[in-house]
């Protein structure tokens, strides 16, 4: 089991920054698939950063590259999402996930974008951006 716990979530203004992190927990070293999900009101969960944790080179979504990306950290339990130039368009509650098995390559955890790939799940943390 890997436990997920995101947190940094807030309200800002457009154009702020936000730093969200995910804390893993238990047997992280069963999964190297790992992704930051977002549920915008009334829309599906979609996945905006996949990250291949064995390899780094984190891959993202055309609605927030440029924007968002993972600090480098040494810590693999710790993932970060720096948040910048944020938009009203980006509120939304926001998730951390890893999938039950790891993979074999990059390719092969980059290609996974459905909920249902992903086995593990946070809480969620609220990000609110106003104009």
């Amino acid at each position: 089991q890997v436990q997920l716990v995101e947190s940094g979530g807030g309200s800002v203004q457009t154009g702020g920054s936000l730093r969200l992190s995910c804390a893993a927990s238990g047997h992280t070293s069963s999964t190297n698939c790992m992704g930051w999900f977002r549920q915008r009101p009334g829309k599906e969960r979609e996945r905006i950063v996949g990250l291949y944790t064995t390899r780094g080179d984190p891959f993202y979504a055309d609605s927030v590259k440029g924007r968002f990306t993972i600090p480098q950290d040494n810590d693999k339990n710790l993932i970060y999402l720096q948040m910048n130039s944020l938009k009203p368009e980006d509120t939304a509650m926001y998730y951390c996930a890893a999938t039950v098995a790891p993979t074999n390559t990059r390719v092969e955890c980059l290609l996974k974008v459905e909920v249902n790939d992903f086995g593990y799940w946070g809480q969620g943390t609220q990000v609110t951006v106003s104009s």
